[in-house]
């Protein structure tokens, strides 16, 4: 890609920045008032749904990329469902930001979207894991890629409940995915990834502690959704797939607290599906650490693991796979540092 072109594509994501950031003052203007109740992290009742900003930057970016662009042109037919499905997500999530959905309908939309994702051609068939290499997933292939795709959407949703967190660490693993995907030269992963990166940095400044509006279900869930179709089609960038790999490790700050709470209140006997305020980052704050001081070490956790991901474009194929163990030890670390001040202000892990 020549400087030129690289000034040219920033200039475009400043535009869709604007359009992120010029829908969520509408939207606090004509606020979904969010109130709180006894497991919120705010006190006075306050805006959701602005995550309806990189939404529409996303979309108005592809709209362009569509119509004009050629270096990423979505006559690759299959990202035009994705694109399509990722809309209906968007839609689903901001009608649930109104008058909340059932759980079970809200499960069915990603499924679907994540069933319409797949059939455009999107699946993995094989991933790489430490010590053995690649593995052929066969007739699992489909059932790992759904999983996938549905756990990322609700993981990432799961974690939107302090303010900057999750739009801090968004902007950071898609505008690190972004370079990547460009120097690896997946135009559309790039593409998709810099329109997200733009909507975020939009929408980024209104969500900062304390927060003038919330991102709610239309951003996480959308977000969630794209990202974990990122990572599937980043898995074309190398003959055995190991590439899957890149955006997993931009979000495992999220994913690990996600799937970590999900096992310890599984193991506690609790009802996965009850509302709660015990995810790590929540019992963070109850344990007195500030608001800020929890969203800024995700945002560090993103910014080690991009330093992660770059690394991993440089080793072989067969040390790949291992660069998820140094970010594994920092959320042991990170747990272990929660745990202890949980104990000390003697804070139980139920509720």
């Amino acid at each position: 890609m020549t400087l030129a072109a690289l000034s040219q594509h920033l200039a475009f994501a400043l535009l869709l920045a604007l359009l992120s950031a010029a829908t969520v003052r509408v939207m606090i203007a004509f606020p979904i008032l969010d109130h709180p109740n006894h497991r919120s992290a705010h006190r006075a009742p306050t805006p959701r749904g602005g995550g309806l900003g990189p939404v529409l930057a996303f979309l108005a970016g592809m709209l362009v990329l569509f119509q004009a662009a050629q270096f990423a042109r979505i006559a690759e037919r299959p990202f035009l469902g994705v694109i399509l499905a990722a809309a209906a997500i968007a839609a689903v999530g901001l009608a649930d930001d109104i008058r909340h959905l059932s759980a079970r309908l809200r499960l069915a939309a990603q499924a679907g979207a994540a069933l319409v994702a797949m059939a455009m051609g999107l699946v993995l068939t094989r991933l790489s894991l430490p010590g053995i290499g690649p593995v052929e997933l066969g007739w699992l292939a489909p059932a790992v890629t759904l999983f996938w795709i549905v756990g990322c959407t609700n993981a990432v949703n799961f974690m939107d409940g302090m303010d900057g967190l999750v739009g801090g660490t968004l902007l950071v693993a898609c505008a690190a995915l972004a370079a990547i995907a460009a120097h690896q030269q997946g135009w559309f992963v790039y593409a998709a990834a810099l329109f997200l990166a733009a909507g975020f940095a939009g929408f980024l400044p209104f969500n900062l502690h304390p927060a003038r509006i919330f991102m709610g279900d239309v951003g996480s869930q959308f977000a969630g959704f794209m990202l974990a179709v990122l990572a599937v089609a980043a898995a074309r960038f190398d003959g055995t797939q190991v590439s899957f790999l890149i955006v997993p490790l931009l979000l495992f700050g999220l994913l690990f607290d996600a799937g970590f709470t999900l096992l310890r209140r599984a193991a506690m006997g609790e009802r996965l599906g009850e509302a709660h305020r015990t995810h790590l980052y929540q019992m963070a704050s109850r344990a007195g650490m500030g608001v800020r001081a929890v969203a800024a070490a995700h945002w560090g956790f993103a910014l080690f693991h991009a330093g992660l991901a770059v690394l991993f474009l440089h080793l072989s194929p067969a040390w790949k796979p291992l660069v998820i163990v140094p970010a594994l030890a920092v959320q042991l670390a990170w747990l272990g540092l929660v745990a202890w001040r949980v104990r000390r202000a003697g804070l139980g892990w139920r509720g």
